[in-house]
């Protein structure tokens, strides 16, 4: 029994956020917009955290819901479920799009929305380069900090070009599958624990 109770143990060092890692969630976390999900994490101080839901892409183009981008043909993804109303994008293009903030050196969070337009309408910048993300994953004061004590999420850092390059419901599984450690196991557990 040990043994299996060991495997849904996080690690101490698997639970240090810091902006630029992902959230992985455990197996059977009992939430609607977190379960089996990936989170990049865009920003971590001691009075919160902000970050995007990578494996959860939407069946709507970019261009069908926001004005402005009758060229782009990526679909959205839900970022998470704080104000799903509002949109945010991450990308790889910090010096050609003022105001973006750097998240880890390769990767950006926002930036001058007309400028992306632009880019965009003249093919300067493509789906590999930018995603984007309706609402976004917020938690207050101490509430990460909750989560990770409750074994809700283990930490680690992925390059780039997944966080950027990977927006199927897979990625939670390919993640996993790349970790070197107890962590990859829980990639082939069923949905629910009662099946098998």
């Amino acid at each position: 029994m040990q043994k299996e109770l060991d495997l849904f143990t996080i690690l101490p060092e698997d639970k240090i956020p810091e902006k630029g890692k992902i959230l992985i969630s455990e197996p059977f976390l009992p939430d609607t917009f977190f379960n089996r999900s990936i989170v990049y994490l865009t920003d971590h101080n001691t009075e919160g955290s902000v970050g995007f839901i990578l494996n959860k892409k939407l069946d709507i183009k970019v261009k069908d819901a926001i004005s402005g981008f009758d060229t782009c043909e990526d679909f959205l993804n839900m970022g998470g479920p704080v104000a799903p109303d509002t949109l945010h994008y991450l990308h790889t293009e910090g010096e050609l799009i003022p105001k973006s903030v750097s998240v880890d050196g390769k990767i950006f969070w926002g930036g001058d929305i007309e400028v992306i337009k632009s880019l965009i309408a003249f093919k300067k910048l493509d789906k590999s380069k930018i995603r984007f993300f309706l609402g976004y994953s917020g938690w207050s004061k101490g509430q990460l900090d909750r989560e990770l004590k409750e074994n809700s999420w283990v930490i680690a850092r992925i390059r780039s070009d997944v966080v950027m390059g990977n927006r199927g419901n897979d990625v939670w599984k390919m993640v996993l599958r790349g970790l070197k450690n107890k962590y990859r196991i829980w990639a082939d557990f069923p949905e629910s624990p009662d099946m098998n």
